[in-house]
């Protein structure tokens, strides 16, 4: 008997991640018709390709950029604005570099990254997500990580072309760098409450563990 193929078999090959991002999740999305790197709190993924990139945000932020001229880019998530531990180690990764957990670190990732695949600075536009209030009882990390947002594209110079941030709801992003696309999913009130569950979770484990021991807390 012969067999159809599958829905999610792939229809194109797999690009080739950029050096560094290997590990990140991808997958082929047939209602897209492309393939999709999934980002976890603390990672980002840049690309020169025809590829999406997908994550869930409660009060973290996503910050979405791409040269607007050759459609290099790719998109962070981050859950605090800045680390403000004591230490010269403090959260960093096992090589030593800053953790891009933190704002500040995500940003300047994104964009050395992008620039090292071609993108200029002068090009460069931003899309940010995220920063929801999820829970009444939450404390409102999601309006500091706005405001830090809105900082840094100010003082960095890099127009903000599009934002969906604040609110009471947690978003599924998917980003498509190479033409600068948004799907944006406002998730239902019984989806709010496990992605609170999760970013409490995770930002207890913030205090206890070290950065490259990272949960993954969107399933």
């Amino acid at each position: 008997m012969l067999q159809m193929p599958s829905a999610y078999t792939a229809t194109r090959p797999k690009p080739a991640a950029a050096t560094g991002f290997e590990k990140i999740q991808r997958y082929w999305d047939p209602h897209v018709g492309c393939w999709s790197a999934r980002i976890l709190p603390g990672e980002f993924y840049v690309t020169r390709h025809d590829e999406a990139v997908t994550t869930v945000l409660g009060s973290c932020i996503a910050a979405c950029l791409r040269d607007t001229t050759n459609g290099v880019g790719g998109m962070n998530h981050f859950m605090l604005p800045e680390d403000n531990s004591i230490g010269i180690d403090s959260w960093s990764m096992a090589d030593g570099t800053p953790s891009t957990r933190y704002g500040t670190n995500a940003m300047e990732s994104l964009i050395n990254e992008a620039l090292k695949l071609g993108a200029r600075r002068e090009r460069l536009e931003l899309k940010l997500f995220g920063g929801g209030r999820i829970l009444p009882s939450m404390t409102d990390i999601g309006e500091r990580n706005i405001a830090f947002a809105h900082h840094f594209a100010r003082i960095e110079g890099i127009r903000v072309a599009a934002e969906d941030m604040g609110d009471v709801v947690p978003r599924h992003v998917m980003y498509f760098p190479a033409t600068g696309r948004v799907r944006l999913k406002r998730l239902r009130a019984l989806e709010t409450q496990a992605v609170a569950a999760r970013e409490c979770t995770y930002r207890d484990r913030l205090a206890e563990q070290p950065a490259e021991s990272d949960v993954e807390l969107f399933e």
